[in-house]
């Protein structure tokens, strides 16, 4: 019978096994959220021709509408990154806004995004004056890292 010594080996590979594992885990973890339509599924919508109707029909329906009246779609993506133990942080938000005028025609199509805690316009396609619904807008985008679990609460 053959005994032998443990030579180390052994606890070097159980140790860097351990190591790739917490560096493993520290690796930055992706969340999406929401949808905003690609800019060529966006040149399809033709401000002073297309209706509410037709836009749900090139793009889809939008998550958000407007509060107040119903003479806006709002599409929102956002992107969160967790690393480890850390608590989440949103890295990017984009939102497109689009506005009907009374007759439900398309009137403006703006897309934003956010520039160091800034809603930034990215591109406007305006008929006549900026959205309307700027109150609206601004608490979308301006709402980043402020929620809280008590909010979500039922």
């Amino acid at each position: 019978m053959r005994i032998t010594k443990p030579t180390g080996t052994t606890s070097l590979r159980a140790g860097s096994l351990g190591l790739l594992l917490l560096l493993g885990a520290c690796a930055p973890q992706y969340e999406n959220h929401g949808y905003v339509p690609p800019a060529d599924q966006l040149e399809q919508v033709v401000v002073g021709n297309d209706t509410k109707e037709s836009v749900a029909e090139k793009i889809g329906v939008p998550t958000a509408g407007g509060l107040l009246n119903d003479d806006s779609y709002y599409y929102v993506k956002m992107r969160k990154r967790a690393l480890g133990f850390l608590a989440p942080k949103e890295i990017n938000r984009e939102v497109v806004a689009i506005s009907f005028n009374n007759a439900g025609v398309v009137e403006n199509v703006e897309r934003f995004g956010l520039e160091k805690g800034q809603v930034v316009p990215l591109s406007r396609r305006v008929t006549s004056s900026p959205v309307k619904d700027k109150s609206f807008l601004r608490q979308l985008m301006g709402n980043l890292g402020r929620f809280s679990p008590t909010a979500f609460g039922s």
